[in-house]
């Protein structure tokens, strides 16, 4: 039998849908939007789930929750104690104590992979199946209150019945997403932080660009990994004024070192004869560190460190201070003030991203509108639980703003004094507050009440005394700090 060899006939073609032309558009309604599926955002959206009965859209252009972690270099750490960070319904740490490594000593630091996970998981166990939360991921929130999905292009425009919750003001720049803004030479070897652990073949030296604690972090690191500190140049435009982490641990078996520091900061600016006393007094005490004493710093930014990685920095004696980067040629380096030589055989390591954008403060509850921002130092998630609770509770935006006097993102070390002031208005008003202070003390996020309170029931006499130190300099330290900040305006 012959076998009829099948004959191949032309099929219409059916043309490939481009996603990019797909508009199903839709409309979601909530009682909140919030723009933002960061620290911020995730901290504001648990706070207002626990405190209210409101239902939340959040909306993110990243594929999953925790903002700028999910750019972050793979060794980076917390930079104060896990214990106040994340979101106040869920702990973050474990209540180690690290026994190991250049934090031995104090409260454990979260890692990125674990702050990753940590608001991951605080979506999928909490937020998702409460029912009365929907996220939209890889999505851009637009002007006109349109969520765009980045994978399908589908256009959702999205009601807010109460507010729109906008945290992009703190909307973090790390090297990863944020190129140099300095033109670089062919064949030279310039990377972010998170390709130093992917390096197959040692260079000829390692420079390490910026000042910050990006910066700070990646010479650490290399160090760490056996690099000869002769072989590191650190670019550092300005020294920085740094918190000593040995004074910043939120827990009661920490009260003296914590809340002492706490006195003396309030000591220091209490008797303070200038704004340079006044930082060689804090200094004195142990409240801040810098890694060259003798060069005055002109910036500060909150950059917490323990005394082991101050010695660590410290081995790294080549510190070009001329300014920051305008180019890397093949051969040399052009700084604002000078050049210093290079090679193609160097690797340069870009840490010279902004970190938090240093904008302009705003009321933080408006008409349709809350934009969080500090309501106490370097404390991004404690101060969105905060606003997200003060938004739940009282009334009037004009009543909510009242309680909520915005810190300045720092810059300087002025700006240290500016958000004394700021604390020290916000926490009086809040103490004034039987429903605050009954808020503050259950509060994971600020285990500094839970401190207080405790030396009552524990009759402790040398912790009294302390806090009697600590509320005796308030008053007078807290004019002092606002005469010296006039003066230096």
């Amino acid at each position: 039998m012959q076998l009829t060899q099948p004959v191949n006939k032309p099929v219409a073609s059916k043309p490939c849908r481009t996603q990019g032309t797909r508009m199903t558009d839709r409309t979601l309604d909530a009682d909140y939007v919030i723009v933002g599926a960061g620290a911020v955002g995730m901290a504001f959206a648990d706070t207002l789930l626990t405190d209210s009965d409101a239902t939340m859209i959040v909306v993110d252009r990243r594929h999953r929750p925790g903002g700028h972690w999910n750019d972050a270099y793979p060794f980076v750490r917390l930079h104060g104690p896990s214990v106040v960070y994340g979101v106040n319904s869920r702990a973050l740490d474990s209540g180690r104590i690290d026994e190991i490594g250049l934090n031995a000593g104090l409260l454990e630091l979260a890692t990125g992979a674990e702050i990753c996970a940590y608001f991951d998981q605080l979506m999928r166990q909490r937020l998702l199946p409460s029912g009365r939360v929907q996220y939209l991921p890889l999505s851009d929130f637009g002007a006109d209150n349109v969520a765009s999905s980045r994978m399908t292009g589908v256009r959702t425009q999205l009601r807010a019945k109460k507010k729109i919750v906008d945290t992009t003001i703190a909307d973090t720049r790390v090297p990863a997403t944020d190129p140099p803004k300095f033109p670089i030479a062919p064949g030279v070897r310039c990377v972010a932080p998170n390709e130093l652990a992917k390096l197959d073949a040692p260079g000829a030296g390692f420079v390490v660009i910026g000042a910050g604690k990006t910066a700070m972090d990646a010479a650490v690191w290399l160090l760490e990994q056996g690099v000869d500190p002769d072989t590191i140049c650190w670019i550092r435009p300005r020294d920085a004024w740094l918190l000593n982490r040995a004074t910043q641990q939120p827990s009661y078996e920490f009260f003296a070192d914590t809340f002492g520091a706490l006195a003396a900061e309030m000591e220091a600016a209490r008797d303070a004869s200038s704004v340079d006393d006044l930082f060689m007094r804090l200094e004195r005490a142990g409240v801040l560190r810098r890694i060259d004493p003798t060069v005055t710093p002109s910036m500060y930014r909150c950059a917490i460190v323990s005394d082991a990685e101050l010695q660590q920095m410290r081995r790294i004696s080549n510190v070009v201070r001329l300014g920051h980067v305008a180019a890397i040629e093949s051969e040399r380096i052009v700084l604002e003030h000078g050049v210093v030589p290079t090679s193609p055989g160097h690797i340069h390591v870009h840490c010279s991203a902004d970190g938090i954008p240093r904008k302009p403060q705003q009321p933080i509850f408006q008409n349709g509108r809350i934009v969080p921002q500090y309501v106490r130092r370097c404390s991004p998630t404690f101060s969105a639980a905060m606003v997200a609770h003060i938004e739940a509770t009282f009334g009037s935006d004009e009543e909510k703003n009242a309680l909520c006097t915005p810190s300045p993102i720092p810059d300087e070390p002025i700006d240290w004094l500016r958000m004394q002031l700021s604390d020290a208005r916000n926490n009086y008003l809040w103490s004034k507050s039987a429903q605050l202070r009954q808020w503050l003390a259950s509060a994971r996020l600020d285990a500094f009440s839970a401190m207080i309170a405790r030396v009552d029931d524990d009759s402790a006499p040398e912790h009294a005394a302390i806090l009697e130190r600590y509320f005796g300099a308030l008053v007078p330290g807290t004019e002092r700090l606002r005469r010296l900040l006039q003066s230096a305006a």
